[in-house]
């Protein structure tokens, strides 16, 4: 597998769902553990905080999910304590029309900044479960 060396990665899908709809579930963090292979299975820790597990090696984690509705965003701040959660995962949501579709669409990105301690392979993992997670969303959200 060959690493891929950028610092900055973006994953994006357009759904055959509005934009409000979108972004309501991308912010629940109990929909999260559907399609976050990282923070697996979630349930509520409070605060706003949810835990969840790897899929890789079972790691248990916590995410607060931040929306900022204005801008069509929401900020995940993670972490492996609930007191110690860093913004580094972003959602944006577009409207946006689909090919041959009559009812309104929407383009969702999941935005990831890789941090200095990300060696290659932990970077590679996230860029590669981002371009699935996307995939799982618009599966989810055409339901």
């Amino acid at each position: 597998m060959d690493a891929i060396p950028a610092s900055i990665h973006c994953a994006s899908v357009l759904c055959a769902a509005p934009a409000d709809r979108a972004l309501a579930f991308l912010a629940d963090g109990l929909e999260l553990g559907r399609w976050a292979l990282g923070c697996w299975q979630t349930r509520d820790a409070g605060d706003g905080v949810v835990q969840g597990h790897s899929l890789f090696d079972g790691a248990e984690g916590f995410v607060r999910p931040v929306l900022d509705a204005a801008r069509g965003r929401v900020t995940y701040h993670v972490g492996g304590a609930p007191d110690a959660l860093t913004p580094r995962i972003h959602a944006t949501v577009e409207a946006a029309s689909l090919p041959g579709a009559t009812t309104p669409g929407c383009r969702i990105s999941l935005h990831a900044a890789r941090t200095p301690d990300m060696d290659d392979a932990r970077w590679l993992r996230l860029v590669r479960c981002h371009e699935v997670e996307v995939l799982l969303i618009q599966s989810l959200l055409a339901r």
